[in-house]
């Protein structure tokens, strides 16, 4: 089995070695230690680590991240049913959060392109509150009415 350094995986994944770390002290990928103290990592980490950084560009938690990876075993390289079943599942929270920003783009397009700054037209407005009961943030957005 191939161990690759920490210079190595940081060359390999574009992930700087400080982020490898504190992935590692995450739970987020795996190294074990030779006799000198030094990280060594095992080539299917580089996967791990692409995935991380994938869900972190589409703002996926750090938490979600972990609790994806915690699916996949720790005791063998990952195949590609095991890849396959955790894309399964996170494929409708995916779906979810596409739908998500794509009103964020078309509403606060419209809102701030219009310019018209009205308050009888705006989306984005509540009055008196009145979307309290839904949850807190911004509610037509992240939930909007059926």
């Amino acid at each position: 089995m191939e161990l690759l350094t920490i210079g190595d995986v940081s060359a390999r994944s574009g992930v700087a070695q400080s982020a490898l770390r504190f992935y590692e002290r995450e739970g987020l990928i795996r190294s074990t230690r030779t006799t000198g103290n030094q990280r060594r990592y095992e080539r299917h980490e580089l996967r791990r680590i692409a995935f991380i950084r994938i869900a972190q560009q589409v703002g996926v938690s750090l938490d979600e991240i972990r609790a994806a990876l915690a699916t996949l075993p720790e005791n063998r390289t990952p195949t590609k049913a095991d890849w396959t079943r955790l894309s399964a599942r996170w494929r409708r929270k995916l779906e979810d959060r596409i739908k998500v920003m794509e009103r964020l783009r078309d509403q606060l397009t419209g809102c701030i392109g219009c310019g018209c700054l009205s308050l009888q037209r705006c989306t984005l407005i509540n009055p008196k509150d009145r979307l309290a009961t839904r949850g807190p943030g911004p509610q037509l957005i992240i939930n909007p009415p059926s």
